[in-house]
C-alpha cells in the first residue's frame, strides 16, 4: 500500500471519517483507494468476536492475566498470543483488544482479573511477550488501558491525581516495557483523566511520552466511549475514536481544519497512522487458517497448570497419593468459575470441571455444599457435605468468588469469600483435619479460616480447562510452579491505598505514591498473608553461587548468574526472582524492587544456571527536579530470591555514576549548596560569619549549641543567612556566591 499516495488522494471528509470507527467493531474503509476496513475484537484471554447477527462466536477461553502472570513465563505468554493470533486469523479479526497492562493498585479493582501484576516489570514483560505472539501471526494488538485505569468506580469521569515519579516508575513503566519489547500496532487510551486531563486528550501522555520518549509508531484508539472532545484528542495524538459516535463528529473534525482550529497536517498524521494499521493487517491476512478448538482446549489446560500457585501445603498434604477416600466439596468442583465478567467474557465451546476430570484418576464423592447465585447457608447442602467429609481421608473444598462479586464496571467492597462458603469450611473442619482448598477467584482474598486448611491451591480464573489442570496438580501429575504476581494482605485495611480508594467524587489521590504492592508492605515492615513472588512446589530447590559480571556499575548492561539445584524427588520448575535493594541515602526508595526473573525446569538432583541481565533502569529512580532517570551513586545489593520475602543469596555492587547537581538558588539550603564539590571554599567566608554569630551559645540561638546549631545551619536557605550573619554577609554578596557555585556544576 502506497500510504503517501493514498493520503494525497483523500478528501478532507474522508480523512475526518477515518478517525472514527465505521461501527462498533470496524474501522472505516476507503474502497475506491483500496483501503480495507479493519475488524477489532475483544478477548485478551480468548477471542470474543461478535458476528453479523450480534452473537458471540464460540472460542476457547484461556486463563486470565491474573493467572498467567503467575507463570513468570514469557515463552508461555508468547505462545498464548500466538494461539490467539491464529484464532483471530481464522475469524478475519485484524486487531485483538488486549493485553491489559494496568497496575493492580488495589485488590478491590473489579477488573484485576484482566491485569497482570502490581509490579510494572512483570506486567510489562508479560504484556510484551503476549503482543509478540499475537503479532507474529499478522494480527495486531491494542495494549490497554493507557493509563492509570486502576479502578472501575466512576472510571469514565474520575481524575487520577498522581505524582510524576509514581507515573514514571509504576503506572507508565508497565506500558513502557510492553511498548518497547512488544511494539504493539495499536494502543487503547483509558476513560479516566490523569491530573485533570482526559487520557484521550492528553498530549503529554499520547505524544511526549508514548511517541517521543518510547518510540511508539502505531495508532492510538479510545476505549469504547472514551472520547470527550474529538478535535482535542486528534490534536493530542489520538487517531481513532471507538465506536462510531455520529456523522456529526466527522463534520466537526473537518470543520476544525477548515477554520484553522486543527492544522491539516495533524489530521494527515492521524490518517497516515490509520492507513499504516490497515496496511499491516491486510499484509498479514491469510485466506486459509485453521482454528482447532480441541487442540486449544488442551493448550489451555497446560497454561492453567503453569499458572496455579500452591500457597500452603502443611505436612505435604498434597499431592494426593495412594488409595485414599477423597471428597470433592463445593459447587465450583462441578461448575468452575474460570473467567471474569464484562467485555472479556468468552462464549466457550466446552468446559472441563474438576469433578469430570477426576473420574479418570480416582473415585471421589461429591457434595455441592453451597450455591453461587446467593450468599445463603443451605442446611441440607451443608449437612450432605459434612457427612461425606467425615467419611473421607481428605476433603478438597472448591471455593471462590462468584461472578457478581468481581467484574468490569464495578469494584469490590471487601476481600472476603461469601459467608456461606466460610461457614461450610468451618463445619467441615469440625469433622475433618485434612482439608485442601482450591480457590477460583480473580484477585486476592483474606483468609481468616487459613489455619483450618492444610493446603491451599490458588487456581485464579484458569480458563475453560481449569478443572483438568486442578486435578493434574492435586494428584501430582505435575508440580505446581506458579508464583504470586501480587501480594495477598492480611486485611483490606493494610492495603496501600486504603482510605484513598476509590476516591472522592471525580478525583482519586494516589497518596501511596510509588509504594504499591510489596513496595508498600516491605517499606513498612508489615506482615502479609502471602508475599509477592510466593509459591510452593512438590520439590525443594537450593540456590548457590551467585555471581555478577562486575562488582561496580557505571552504565550499560551487566549480568547476574545463580545456580539452582532440585534437591527433592520430583521434576519441577523454579522461578528465580532478582531484586535490587538500594543502600543509598539521597532519596526515598522501596526496600527492594523486582528487576529480573527467570524460570528453569530441573529433574531431581539436577543443577541449572539462570542468567539475568540488568541495565540502567534496574538502579534508576525518576527525579522530578530533573524530569529524567537518575542512578544514585553508591552501594546496591543484588538479591536472588524465591519470593520478595524469601531472599536466598545476596551480592554487593557499587554504582560509580556521576552525581547530578542542580543549579543553586537563593532558596537552596546550605546542605544542598555544600554538596557541590568545591562549594565549601566558595562558602568559607559565609560559614565563618555564621560561626561567629551563631556559635557556642550566641544570642541568635539562645541556649542552643552544638548539634542544634549545626542542624539549623545545614537546613538554612541561603536567603536566610543575611538575617543571622550580623551584617557581615549581605544579600548582594550571597547572590554573587550563588553565581560562583553554579559555575562549579
Amino acid at each position: 500500500m502506497d500510504i503517501k499516495k493514498i493520503l494525497s488522494q483523500m478528501t478532507l471528509e474522508e480523512k475526518a471519517a477515518m478517525c472514527q470507527g465505521a461501527d462498533a467493531w470496524h474501522t472505516v474503509a476507503v474502497p475506491h483507494l483500496g483501503v480495507p476496513a479493519v475488524m477489532v475484537s475483544d478477548g485478551p484471554h480468548g477471542l470474543r468476536k461478535i458476528n453479523e447477527n450480534g452473537n458471540v462466536v464460540k472460542a476457547v477461553c484461556f486463563p486470565t492475566a491474573a493467572g498467567t502472570a503467575c507463570s513468570f513465563d514469557e515463552e508461555l505468554l508468547e505462545s498464548l498470543g500466538d494461539i490467539l493470533g491464529q484464532s483471530a486469523q481464522a475469524e478475519n479479526v485484524g486487531v485483538i483488544l488486549g493485553p491489559a497492562a494496568n497496575i493492580k493498585r488495589s485488590p478491590l479493582c473489579g477488573r484485576n482479573f484482566e491485569y497482570f501484576s502490581e509490579d510494572p516489570l512483570l506486567s510489562g514483560r508479560m504484556a510484551g511477550a503476549y503482543i509478540r505472539g499475537v503479532q507474529h501471526q499478522g494480527v495486531g494488538t491494542s495494549l490497554k488501558h493507557y493509563a492509570a485505569n486502576n479502578q472501575e468506580t466512576r472510571r469514565q469521569s474520575i481524575s487520577a491525581s498522581i505524582s510524576p515519579r509514581a507515573l514514571r516508575e509504576i503506572y507508565l513503566a508497565s506500558f513502557e516495557h510492553a511498548v518497547k519489547s512488544g511494539h504493539p500496532w495499536t494502543l487503547m487510551c483509558s476513560y479516566n483523566k490523569i491530573n485533570g486531563t482526559y487520557a484521550s486528550e492528553n498530549e503529554w501522555l499520547l505524544t511526549d511520552v508514548l511517541r517521543d520518549d518510547w518510540g511508539f509508531d502505531g495508532a492510538v484508539m479510545t476505549d469504547w466511549g472514551a472520547c470527550s472532545d474529538h478535535v482535542a484528542g486528534v490534536a493530542a495524538g489520538l487517531e481513532l475514536e471507538m465506536p462510531r459516535a455520529c456523522d456529526e463528529d466527522d463534520e466537526v473534525l473537518a470543520d476544525a481544519v477548515r477554520t484553522g482550529r486543527l492544522p491539516e497536517q495533524v489530521l494527515d498524521r492521524a490518517c497516515e497512522r490509520m492507513l499504516q494499521l490497515a496496511d499491516r493487517v491486510s499484509s498479514g491476512h491469510r485466506e486459509e487458517e485453521e482454528f482447532d478448538k480441541g487442540l486449544q482446549h488442551h493448550q489451555a489446560r497446560k497454561f492453567a497448570r503453569e499458572s496455579m500457585v500452591l500457597l500452603k501445603n502443611d505436612n505435604n498434604l498434597l499431592p494426593i497419593r495412594g488409595n485414599k477416600k477423597i471428597a470433592f466439596i463445593g459447587k465450583f468442583a462441578e461448575s468452575p468459575r474460570f473467567q471474569g465478567g464484562g467485555s472479556s467474557h468468552i462464549n466457550t465451546a466446552e468446559t472441563l470441571s474438576a469433578l469430570e476430570a477426576v473420574r479418570s484418576v480416582s473415585p471421589v464423592k461429591y457434595a455441592r455444599g453451597f450455591e453461587t447465585d446467593r450468599d445463603e447457608i443451605i442446611p441440607e447442602l451443608v449437612d450432605e457435605a459434612v457427612a461425606i467429609a467425615k467419611d473421607a481421608d481428605l476433603a478438597v473444598l472448591f471455593l471462590g468468588l462468584p461472578d457478581l462479586l468481581e467484574s468490569e464496571s464495578y469494584d469490590r467492597t471487601h476481600m472476603s469469600l461469601p459467608q456461606c462458603q466460610v461457614a461450610l469450611l468451618e463445619e467441615i473442619a469440625k469433622v475433618q483435619q485434612n482439608i485442601a482448598v482450591v480457590l477460583h477467584n480473580g484477585a486476592p482474598i483474606v483468609m481468616p479460616w487459613l489455619d483450618k486448611a492444610g493446603a491451599v491451591l490458588e487456581a485464579y480464573l484458569g480458563g475453560q480447562a481449569v478443572g483438568g489442570a486442578v486435578v493434574d496438580v492435586l494428584f501430582g501429575a505435575v508440580s505446581p510452579c506458579g508464583k504470586l504476581a501480587e501480594t495477598f494482605p492480611l486485611r483490606m485495611e493494610d492495603t496501600p491505598c486504603h482510605g484513598f480508594f476509590p476516591g472522592d467524587g471525580d478525583r482519586v489521590t494516589y497518596a501511596e505514591d510509588i509504594y504499591v504492592g510489596y513496595r508498600w508492605y516491605d517499606k513498612r515492615h508489615m506482615d502479609v498473608l502471602f508475599p509477592f513472588g510466593h509459591g510452593l512446589s512438590y520439590t525443594t530447590f537450593e540456590y548457590s553461587n551467585l555471581r555478577l559480571s562486575a562488582d561496580t556499575y557505571s552504565g550499560g548492561e551487566m549480568t547476574v548468574q545463580v545456580d539452582v539445584t532440585n534437591t527433592g524427588k520430583m521434576y519441577a520448575k523454579e522461578i528465580v526472582q532478582l531484586y535490587v535493594r538500594p543502600e543509598t541515602n539521597g532519596f526515598s526508595r522501596p526496600v527492594r524492587e523486582l528487576r529480573g526473573f527467570a524460570k528453569l525446569a530441573l529433574a531431581p538432583g539436577e543443577t541449572g544456571t539462570v542468567t539475568i541481565a540488568l541495565d540502567e533502569r534496574a538502579f534508576a529512580l525518576w527525579r522530578e527536579d530533573m524530569d529524567g532517570w537518575y542512578i544514585e551513586p553508591g552501594r546496591y545489593v543484588i538479591e536472588a530470591a524465591a519470593s520478595s520475602r524469601d531472599i536466598r543469596l545476596t551480592a554487593d555492587i557499587t554504582a560509580q555514576t556521576k552525581p547530578v547537581y542542580l543549579p543553586v538558588t537563593m532558596d537552596s539550603t546550605m546542605a544542598d549548596a555544600m554538596a557541590i564539590p568545591g562549594a565549601d571554599k566558595v562558602l568559607a567566608d559565609v560559614c565563618a560569619a555564621l560561626d561567629i554569630c551563631m556559635g557556642a551559645g550566641g544570642d541568635s540561638l539562645g541556649d542552643s549549641t552544638g548539634e542544634m546549631a549545626a542542624a539549623m545551619f545545614r537546613e538554612m536557605p541561603l536567603h536566610a543567612i543575611a538575617s543571622f550573619a550580623g551584617g557581615k554577609v549581605t544579600r548582594t554578596q550571597l547572590k554573587a556566591v550563588v553565581d560562583e557555585i553554579n559555575q562549579l556544576i
